[in-house]
């Protein structure tokens, strides 16, 4: 693990994009403080030239941040690139963030640019952006879709004007994990070592973490995401899942303090107003839930046979047990002793019995509360 790879954390802007989210200013202090003690080398505040409030949430969180950098967005625009800058003018670390989408479906139907005017346009802005802080981030969006060679002359264009990060987005979520980290290789390759080429990725297929592990393999030295995957349509890469990945599987070390994860969703999902699904890894109400009877009883005998990641890691309280019509002996003897009814070794099969006939009767889970009932009557 002797790479670090950077953490750009966007929930606070593009997870804000979520539709029916909105994160006042004081909120978006708040959260990024968090975020800051999550390990979050970037956090991403915002897009003042949005909207006066956004510039006053960005400016109220530059104000907040000690050691984390703060970036702002800006499309290639004077105007963005100067609102971006007056925002983070508190910031100790400010990051402007220009952004020109670059594949040809965006060029010429929603830019009406020809390759030549966003190359220049490209230079404009991020060399009127480095006039204004010392960090600026170029993002080619909807990278995984441009022409690569074309790609390249962009991010070169990024980085002679000033740039030390170059953003490579998957903004449709279309790529495979292998075409991702391809462009992602073959970008990195191109550019001076010294620019540090940045992973985006939405999860419109659901390979958001798969394609931002890829691009770590291929080069990439930063990635960016969101708590709980917020963001656009589907949404963005899930920076637990990743982190956890990452640190799991021995890629990379990432500075992120994984064992505030849980509590950070739980923030985040409660400021978002959008729920976590139960089922959702790492985070979700049943990350560490068993109801089968052989898992159960394998987790009683030694954690590790049907938990790979202990819920320790992200700070989950630990793992519990649902007893349904599916659930064993030792589970049922384990979840009464809990209620506070210990069952007789000789007992154990008549309770278990007399459990099930309550959960399929129920056609769902027994609560603690009814197996002491049931446990105490037998």
């Amino acid at each position: 693990m002797e790479r670090e790879i950077r953490f750009f954390d966007t929930t606070l802007r593009d997870g804000e994009q979520t539709p029916g989210v909105h994160f006042d200013a004081e909120t978006k202090v708040t959260l990024a403080r968090r975020l800051e003690d999550f390990g979050a080398a970037v956090v991403e505040a915002g897009f003042p030239a949005s909207s006066p409030g956004d510039a006053e949430a960005v400016r109220r969180v530059a104000e907040a941040l000690e050691r984390a950098e703060v970036a702002a967005l800006a499309r290639c625009h004077a105007g963005d690139i100067d609102a971006a800058a007056e925002a983070l003018a508190p910031a100790r670390r400010p990051v402007v963030h220009v952004v020109l989408g670059v594949s040809d479906i965006h060029l010429a139907k929603k830019l009406r640019m020809s390759r030549a005017a966003a190359v220049r346009a490209i230079a404009e802005s991020v060399t009127r952006a480095r006039r204004r802080v010392e960090r600026v981030q170029f993002s080619a969006e909807d990278a995984s879709r441009a022409d690569p060679v074309f790609l390249r002359q962009c991010a070169q264009a990024a980085a002679d004007a000033g740039a030390s990060r170059v953003n490579l987005p998957d903004t449709v979520g279309c790529a495979l994990p292998e075409e991702y980290g391809a462009m992602i290789a073959d970008v990195a390759a191109f550019l001076d070592r010294s620019v540090i080429v940045s992973a985006h990725c939405h999860n419109d297929l659901g390979l958001a973490t798969a394609n931002t592990l890829a691009a770590v393999r291929a080069g990439a030295r930063q990635v960016e995401g969101c708590v709980n995957g917020l963001g656009e349509r589907a949404g963005n890469a899930a920076v637990e899942e990743v982190a956890a990945a990452l640190r799991l599987k021995r890629i990379a070390a990432t500075g992120i303090r994984l064992e505030q994860a849980a509590e950070l969703s739980r923030l985040v999902a409660e400021a978002a107003g959008v729920p976590v699904q139960p089922n959702r890894a790492l985070v979700g109400a049943n990350a560490f839930t068993h109801s089968s009877g052989i898992h159960q009883d394998g987790l009683l005998k030694d954690p590790e046979t049907y938990e790979f990641v202990s819920p320790a890691l992200v700070g989950a309280p630990g793992h519990r047990f649902v007893i349904t019509a599916r659930s064993g002996r030792a589970a049922v003897a384990r979840e009464a002793a809990r209620a506070g009814v210990n069952v007789a070794p000789g007992d154990v099969d008549r309770v278990y019995r007399a459990v099930l006939r309550a959960a399929d009767a129920r056609g769902g889970a027994v609560d603690p509360e009814e197996i002491a009932r049931i446990a105490a009557g037998v």
